[in-house]
């Protein structure tokens, strides 16, 4: 997949719309569609997304996303994607109308031959272009529309601030069910306080990556890019005094120094939440019952 972080003319594509933050199962339909339409008629696919999303902009916030860009990119590329574009959201796209997004961004630079979107895709100013905009628009701008319906789990549809909610509420399970993956987090290992080494139970530390929704403190099993394991994300309170959140993994059956590597954490399920110990013993106890419930799986 060849990355754009800027307009150009590339003309001929079948393009996804989205912001397709989780790259969700609804998202994977969107973006499947641009592919599949492109490689049945000899076409290149895309998708035209932007950098943060536009409430960034907007509202002057920062939001808690699912996917890091990084990973977002992956996923996307997975989907078999010729190219994507990364653009700024900017003042002028806030105040462009969905009639001259369409006319001098898409079929100027793009000339598109299909446009994918979800059911409840919004574009241009006051949200005035939709999927009807775009049906409508068909034979003015000659492309085919094809408009994805929603997809559902357990008859709701699967959206990306549902599994937000469910990520920071520990219902891993059905974060992962919509995400059609295991939600996780990656990062270098750092040295910590080596206070799981004195527990007999060696850790590999990682500072939760800031721009991803905040999973609750607590036990996690989880599977790692050098084994399955169980992870504690939080402050320790049984060890320590400190208020500084951390997320730390044991992975069972390993002992190698993997300092400064990078670590994939995919969350299967949160065991329990993080509680405070009478005693270090007692913390070691739970921590054998942990690695006993998930070795079971």
């Amino acid at each position: 997949m060849q990355l754009f972080d800027e307009l150009n003319i590339n003309k001929g594509l079948s393009i996804a719309l989205g912001f397709f933050d989780g790259v969700h199962k609804g998202h994977q339909k969107v973006i499947e569609s641009a592919v599949n339409f492109a490689k049945d008629n000899n076409l290149k696919s895309a998708v035209i997304t932007f950098k943060d999303h536009p409430c960034c902009y907007f509202y002057n916030t920062t939001p808690k996303y699912i996917l890091t860009r990084e990973k977002r990119r992956e996923k996307i590329s997975q989907l078999g994607i010729d190219y994507m574009y990364e653009i700024n959201f900017d003042e002028k796209l806030s105040k462009i109308d969905a009639e001259n997004y369409l006319k001098d961004i898409l079929v100027k630079h793009f000339e598109p031959k299909a446009i994918s979107t979800g059911f409840n895709h919004y574009f241009g100013a006051f949200k005035s272009g939709n999927a009807d905009f775009l049906q409508n628009n068909q034979e003015k701008y000659n492309y085919k529309y094809f408009e994805i319906e929603p997809q559902k789990y357990q008859n709701e549809i699967i959206s990306s601030s549902i599994i937000r909610s469910a990520i920071t509420n520990g219902d891993i399970s059905k974060a992962n069910s919509m995400l059609g993956y295991k939600y996780s987090v990656n990062g270098i290992i750092i040295e910590g306080q080596k206070l799981g080494r004195e527990l007999g139970y060696k850790t590999a530390n990682i500072k939760y990556p800031n721009e991803l929704i905040e999973i609750p403190f607590g036990v996690y099993e989880v599977e790692t890019n050098y084994g399955k394991g169980i992870a504690n994300f939080g402050i320790r309170p049984t060890v320590n005094n400190t208020k500084n959140k951390v997320l730390e993994t044991h992975i069972l059956n390993f002992d190698q120094d993997v300092y400064d590597k990078i670590i994939n954490i995919e969350f299967v399920k949160m065991l329990r939440n993080e509680q405070k110990f009478s005693s270090k013993d007692e913390l070691i106890k739970q921590i054998q019952e942990d690695i006993k419930n998930i070795s079971k799986v």
